[in-house]
């Protein structure tokens, strides 16, 4: 099946919204099913790092945690209200309880669960990341992960388990649980072809709630 055209035709609004730890491959997967979808795809970093007119690191170590999430709110308030398509967040949008409310009620919100090892993995080299930036990176990616796990389930219709698969298997998944869930129509071509992927069976959940 040819990747490069979307497979589906949104005539809804869509809002799907990704959450999960920094590193967890959020604005990736994310961007790769707007493209899927042929919808318009947004990081709510980008978003505030233009608002800010400075990187999140240098607001961050400049004017400390609390007045970041002030504006962090604030961007994530207007873009579930106006953003149609898919959206990433950051890794620290679901803690205040305003933000978890507004994504979970205003788009299908979807939690990329990452083991901190693997995120590890993935970030070890990245410098643009303020929370990371300490002795102990790995044993503070198993702190976050630890505290936000229960705010990132609490905020999410859907949990995937990233593990290893690739991009393309990811987003596969996500596009199963959303057709399942009827968030998307159902396309018999894609339809087969999650059938046949070894991945999905014990990979993709859909938690009550």
């Amino acid at each position: 099946m040819a990747k490069s055209a979307s497979i589906f035709a949104c005539e809804t609004v869509l809002n799907i919204i990704f959450v999960g730890l920094p590193g967890s491959g959020k604005t990736t997967i994310g961007r790769h099913l707007a493209r899927r979808l042929g919808v318009p795809f947004v990081d709510s970093d980008h978003v505030i790092e233009d608002r800010l007119g400075s990187s999140i690191r240098e607001y961050f170590a400049r004017e400390g945690e609390d007045a970041f999430r002030d504006v962090e709110q604030a961007v994530l308030d207007d873009l579930t209200q106006h953003h149609h398509g898919v959206l990433s967040t950051g890794g620290g949008s679901v803690l205040r309880e305003a933000n978890r409310r507004h994504l979970r009620e205003r788009g299908h919100v979807i939690y990329l669960r990452s083991s901190p090892e693997d995120v590890y993995r993935r970030v070890r080299h990245d410098k643009g990341r303020p929370l990371l930036q300490v002795d102990d990176p790995l044993g503070r990616l198993r702190a976050l992960h630890d505290a936000r796990d229960p705010l990132y389930r609490d905020a999410a219709h859907f949990v995937i388990d990233t593990g290893r698969p690739s991009v393309a298997t990811l987003v596969n998944m996500i596009l199963m649980q959303l057709e399942l869930a009827g968030v998307l129509p159902v396309s018999s071509a894609q339809h087969d072809s999650l059938n046949n992927s070894p991945h999905t069976s014990h990979s993709a959940s859909s938690p009550a709630g």
